[in-house]
């Protein structure tokens, strides 16, 4: 399956005739008028033919693994950098998430730090006033109870006026005593708080530092992943540019093959000129419906007609009809002629061009293309029908088929128009 993308409206003969340069005069009758048109149309096909190599779909089997290779390198590279962006984006994130978890974990010492001083300080208040109750009750035991000391003093007052005088020193003793207490348990109760709250704040810090500490693993394994995703990248542009030289390689043998064909076909045109001069040929006038017998029973796999590049994305030519039929099946001529030439080239593979004569005033040659082998030898005259090689899968080829081209006046035309 041999298929021209010209890249121009200009380049359209040039890559139509690429198929078939050299054999425009593919025939054993060729009318002198047609003759001096078709040598005009090859000159211009010579001047034009070097742009139009380059548009060439089907290529050597190194040349599609080489493109292949280069694909899936270019495609990993790029999954890489996806990844070496993605992973980028999450370490950036989580060094931001540790940044805020270090002040959380310095917020919460500062805190501990500050329960812990007003600890110290609860705990020095309830020292104090533990003094203050021990001295309270060594006066108990000394002086003996105020309130006692109270009614014995009220007994002893000389007057009211003595009775309340010494009514308001015991009481102020009595509330001093009492207050003795209940700052005590106050400053008790704030203790407790304290002490709760230093606990607290401890297990604050714990849970911090147990959270960083995760968090630090996470960090240090996407800095891992990082490293290695960055190698990975590294690896992969070494890599593409391997397979990138070897596509480039591969593309370079296709150009010279295709410069090995045109010499060849150049030199194919000589020897069927040569024949066209000393041999009459069939001439037919009518309708073409049912002209040209199929090559072979199968289905049409790919119509000739432009369609888009599967590689370069451009719209080109297949310059042929493809049938489907698995190696070995038997090609058939598809009218009566003369094999005009046969030979094996890389693009193309086993070849066979059978000229049919001169068709509604204009040349028509048959040319068999990828077959495995011949039944017939250059020079030999066939009927329609009559078996003249079979289906391979030579030179470009991507499988077993049958690619059949029809040429008109040395130009690709749909063969179904003769079929």
């Amino acid at each position: 399956m041999v298929r021209f993308f010209p890249s121009a409206a200009r380049r359209r003969v040039a890559a139509a005739a690429l198929g078939g340069a050299g054999l425009v005069l593919a025939t054993v009758a060729v009318p002198a008028r047609a003759d001096d048109d078709l040598k005009d149309k090859q000159h211009r096909v010579e001047q034009q033919i070097d742009a139009a190599q380059d548009d060439l779909e089907a290529s050597s089997a190194s040349l599609r693994r080489a493109s292949a290779d280069l694909r899936s390198a270019l495609d990993k590279l790029s999954a890489a950098r996806g990844r070496l962006r993605d992973v980028r984006h999450r370490l950036a994130e989580a060094r931001d998430q540790d940044a805020r978890m270090q002040i959380a974990l310095t917020g919460a010492r500062h805190e501990l730090m500050l329960a812990t001083a007003q600890l110290a300080e609860g705990e020095f208040a309830v020292e104090q006033q533990h003094g203050a109750v021990r001295a309270t009750v060594t006066r108990f035991y000394t002086q003996g109870d105020p309130r006692l000391r109270a009614f014995s003093s009220y007994i002893e007052s000389k007057s009211p006026t003595d009775l309340m005088r010494r009514m308001a020193t015991e009481n102020a003793v009595v509330g001093h005593q009492t207050s003795v207490y209940a700052d005590l348990d106050e400053a008790e109760d704030l203790l407790a708080k304290q002490q709760k709250q230093v606990r607290d704040a401890k297990a604050e810090v714990a849970d911090r530092r147990r959270e960083a500490a995760r968090h630090l693993d996470v960090v240090q394994g996407l800095y891992r992943e990082a490293q290695d995703a960055k190698a990975a990248v590294a690896d992969l542009v070494v890599k593409s540019r391997d397979a990138r030289q070897r596509a480039m390689r591969a593309r370079k043998a296709d150009r010279a093959a295709l410069a090995r064909l045109k010499a060849r076909e150049r030199k194919i045109k000589q020897q069927i000129l040569a024949a066209a001069k000393a041999a009459g040929g069939h001439s037919y006038n009518g309708d073409t419906g049912g002209l040209i017998a199929p090559p072979v029973n199968g289905p049409v796999t790919s119509p000739f007609g432009y369609r888009r590049h599967p590689i370069y994305g451009y719209w080109g030519l297949h310059n042929g009809t493809d049938f489907g039929a698995a190696c070995g099946t038997p090609v058939h001529a598809g009218a009566k002629g003369t094999v005009v030439s046969r030979y094996y080239d890389e693009v193309y593979g086993n070849r066979l061009y059978v000229s049919i004569g001169t068709v509604n005033g204009a040349n028509i040659t048959l040319v068999y293309n990828h077959m495995s082998g011949y039944r017939v030898s250059q020079g030999a005259r066939v009927g329609r029908g009559d078996v003249v090689g079979y289906v391979g899968s030579t030179g470009w080829s991507t499988g077993c088929h049958m690619h059949f081209t029809v040429l008109r006046n040395g130009n690709p035309v749909d063969p179904m128009q003769y079929l």
